[in-house]
């Protein structure tokens, strides 16, 4: 068995911020406090030590589009970022829509994954019997496209949308837009700019009124159903009202934003153009408040990346024709942390929603806390120096950031996995440590 001692941390875990060591055996936090001797030791020099982020939602690429990312870049790249746990989206190719393909992810991620991992089940407007059929220790929920993607994701069969919500036990996770109102607008929007749409009519076309039609369809499923519904990658005011404050216990239907959308708004359309056309759409500065608002209330529940790669070619393309998603995971956790600088949030709070709340809502066993006994995935973060986003090697395989040119007020200075140092503060180290995440249900 091997032991690491970090020294001289400010630990921060449910809600305080405490001085003192860590000491990890054979991939496990053995103690917390005044810790002896061990095998290697880590000081941590008065620096932040933070349980793992837990990304609930990141598209990997892998596989069938590999040339845009890999489940073993991407996973690099969120362990650079204080990500040690991810769930990986089913929309790539083949889909993930049935058992045989979960397993065949599964598989690949513990050959190459830095970090740890789980798949959502795809559900598609023909697969319902597969939906029953999976085993529910694989797969962290099932996703719905309410909203366009890719391939025969997009789940709009009335039908098939009440057998999902009345029959599945898991969560179920919800892309929210309105496919009809979003062809209506880019059809619109079309005629009237021709093949020279500007990326600012984004938001326009992927509407607020598209994502309220959408998000209150589901809401107004699971509680007819009482199904376990967590809707995704929350953009608009208006939808807030949809979410009750509170904590996340005895909740059946709960809320994520992501971090671009609590970092942009559409201000940034004019320098940044493609770089961050996304979906939902990044929109006014109004509706980023408001998103923190419920974020603070707790009316939003969970905080995570929706890490979607493309290529550098693909995004230079006009508006209409480049895709949208951006490469999120290596800066997620320092964006979260300029809202710690600017006043905005307190570090317990970041901890509460990239950590502590991914794991209770879909009751990962064992992880996202600093406790005794749980596996130790860790993160240190220095909040006192600084990261030139252009001066850091980009660890993706698309090899660009959205954040080019920002610095932000704090660093990524070391992160471990199951006990394992796979980020030295300068650059990932070799070695495929990650592990499939338990569930305890």
């Amino acid at each position: 068995m091997t032991s690491t001692a970090i020294r001289n941390a400010r630990l921060v875990n449910e809600g305080r911020i405490t001085e003192g060591d860590l000491l990890i055996r054979d991939g496990r936090i053995e103690a917390i406090g005044t810790v002896g001797a061990a095998d290697a030791e880590f000081d941590a020099a008065g620096r932040l030590l933070l349980p793992g982020m837990i990304d609930d939602q990141v598209h990997f690429r892998e596989p069938g589009m590999e040339y845009k990312g890999e489940i073993k870049t991407e996973s690099a790249a969120a362990v650079a970022g204080g990500i040690t746990s991810y769930m990986e989206m089913p929309n790539c190719n083949p889909l993930s829509i049935n058992q045989e393909r979960i397993d065949a992810k599964r598989a690949r991620a513990a050959e190459v994954s830095a970090a740890n991992y789980a798949f959502y089940l795809g559900a598609t407007n023909d697969n319902l019997e597969s939906i029953k059929a999976i085993d529910p220790l694989t797969v962290c929920g099932v996703k719905v496209f309410m909203g366009a993607s890719t391939g025969n994701m997009l789940v709009d069969n009335e039908q098939t949308l009440e057998g999902i919500f009345s029959s599945t036990p898991l969560l179920i996770a919800t892309h929210c837009e309105d496919t009809p109102m979003i062809l209506a607008n880019e059809a619109a929007w079309a005629e009237r700019f021709g093949a020279d749409i500007p990326a600012t009519e984004h938001p326009n076309i992927r509407s607020t009124e598209a994502c309220w039609k959408s998000s209150s369809l589901a809401v107004g499923l699971a509680k007819k159903h009482d199904a376990r519904l967590h809707v995704l990658h929350l953009t608009t005011a208006k939808e807030m009202a949809l979410f009750e404050p509170g904590p996340i216990a005895g909740k059946r239907i709960t809320a994520e934003a992501c971090v671009h959308h609590l970092f942009f708004d559409e201000t940034w359309y004019a320098a940044k153009g493609n770089d961050i056309k996304c979906n939902p759409a990044i929109k006014k500065p109004s509706d980023r408040e408001a998103v923190m608002a419920a974020l603070l209330e707790d009316r939003i529940d969970v905080v995570a990346t929706d890490h979607a790669p493309h290529t550098r070619e693909e995004k230079d393309r006009p508006y209409p024709q480049a895709p949208a998603g951006l490469p999120l995971v290596q800066h997620a956790l320092l964006t979260m942390f300029e809202h710690v600088h600017a006043g905005r949030m307190s570090i317990e709070k970041v901890v509460e929603k990239v950590c502590h709340a991914p794991a209770e809502i879909f009751a990962v066993r064992e992880r996202g806390y600093l406790r005794e006994g749980y596996w130790a995935d860790l993160v240190c973060v220095d909040d006192g120096a600084l990261t030139v986003v252009d001066d850091e090697p980009v660890y993706y395989k698309c090899g660009w950031s959205p954040f080019a040119g920002i610095t932000f007020h704090s660093r990524v200075a070391a992160t471990w996995v199951n006990g394992e140092l796979r980020y030295d503060g300068k650059e990932v180290l070799p070695g495929a440590c990650g592990v499939a995440l338990e569930f305890a249900r």
